[in-house]
């Protein structure tokens, strides 16, 4: 008998966050509590004056019909303002999509410039939810590897060789979901030369980049390139940053033509953001700077206590930044799976294997260590055997 379903969903995979956790479910408490570094998610609460702005954004009745397709404009003009000053470039509100979450804005993305049979380059290990998005709108996953010996940095000339007659735009995740690595701006701006020179997209995810370290700078400088908007476009998720994953909210900056394809999409998918969240926000972007930076800075303390809780072990850190270390376990020839189902169900320490994140990653697990505070994450040394 034909499956009444959709192939091209009826074969993905079960999303791996709920499995994983799942595993967590037999472990019995005797080492100490669950600490559960799988899901990448804030550690701490949102701002007070955020959650005062949030009801009272909610609570009002003009928020409660249709907003505009692409986003409220007190949140395109207060994010555009932001944008224009971390990157030293013009962005204009015209310019911003808002989407609820990140995930959606790729999702939007990818179907206004791929159709199916073209294909995408992703950067392997990648986010295991960007590949099963291409797999279900019949888009082509082109894998090109990032190697740990490289920090798993990708190489541009390795992302030039692998354009095809039918490829259509190359992802990046910066800093990166599963390996925390940041990419240096001299790579970026030479993955987006090649990608311009052949007349395809270049898309990044920039989904933490409010979480590197100090002194970093801009996370780029791809909006100082003329006519940017042909070539490239920039996602984002407000989630991490002001600690709001369950309200999602995300934004894409793109040329005027690619917004005007998004909309066509996104009065489809969900018609307009939720709204209360998107004044919320647009209050909390310049009000709460100092809060953001703080919380920068424990991400780094929280970063510095994970490299030292592995620091006497058999467990090698091979990447690590913003959000996630990507780990390189000791046992030889065992699966991740395996290695991840035992760790959450024995020493109840919840990861993400590395194969879920591609072909190739058996010897890595991901753990994001922006869940736990450093003193929790110490306790990683007694139990990691």
């Amino acid at each position: 008998m034909t499956s009444p379903f959709n192939p091209a969903v009826r074969h993905l995979a079960a999303p791996p966050i709920p499995e994983v956790q799942g595993w967590a479910r037999a472990y019995d408490g005797r080492h100490g509590p669950l600490l559960d570094f799988s899901q990448a998610v804030p550690g701490y609460p949102p701002h007070p004056d955020l959650l005062a702005w949030l009801g009272e954004a909610s609570a009002n009745p003009a928020y409660a019909g249709y907003g505009d397709i692409e986003g409220e404009n007190v949140l395109r003009e207060a994010y555009a303002l932001q944008a224009s000053g971390l990157y030293g470039a013009p962005v204009a509100a015209s310019e911003i999509q808002i989407t609820s979450g990140c995930n959606q804005a790729f999702f939007a993305t990818m179907l206004a410039l791929a159709a199916p049979g073209d294909d995408v380059i992703l950067i392997r290990p990648f986010y295991f939810n960007h590949q099963m998005t291409l797999d279900m709108l019949g888009i082509v996953v082109n894998a090109v590897d990032a190697k740990a010996g490289d920090g798993f940095v990708p190489s541009p000339d390795a992302i030039a060789a692998a354009i095809r007659a039918r490829t259509r735009a190359v992802v990046l995740v910066s800093p990166n979901n599963p390996t925390g690595a940041v990419y240096p701006h001299a790579v970026l701006q030479a993955i987006f030369e090649k990608c311009r020179e052949r007349g395809i997209w270049l898309i990044v995810d920039e989904t933490y980049r409010d979480f590197l370290a100090d002194g970093t700078g801009a996370p780029h400088q791809l909006f100082a390139n003329a006519r940017w908007q042909d070539s490239f476009m920039g996602l984002y998720s407000f989630s991490k940053s002001f600690c709001i994953p369950g309200h999602r909210l995300g934004a894409i900056t793109a040329g005027g033509a690619g917004v005007e394809q998004i909309v066509k999409i996104m009065d489809n998918l969900q018609i307009c953001a939720p709204r209360p969240v998107q004044h919320a926000i647009a209050r909390a972007i310049p009000a709460l700077a100092a809060w953001r930076n703080a919380n920068c800075a424990e991400m780094g303390r929280r970063a510095d206590a994970f490299r030292a809780a592995l620091a006497n072990s058999r467990w090698q850190i091979e990447a690590l930044g913003a959000y996630f270390g990507y780990v390189r376990h000791p046992f030889a020839g065992e699966s991740a799976v395996a290695v991840a189902e035992q760790l959450a169900r024995e020493a109840g320490v919840v990861t993400v294997p590395g194969s879920y994140f591609g072909d190739g990653q058996e010897p890595f697990l991901r753990l994001a260590f922006a869940n736990a505070d450093a003193a929790t994450i110490a306790l990683l040394a007694s139990r990691l055997p």
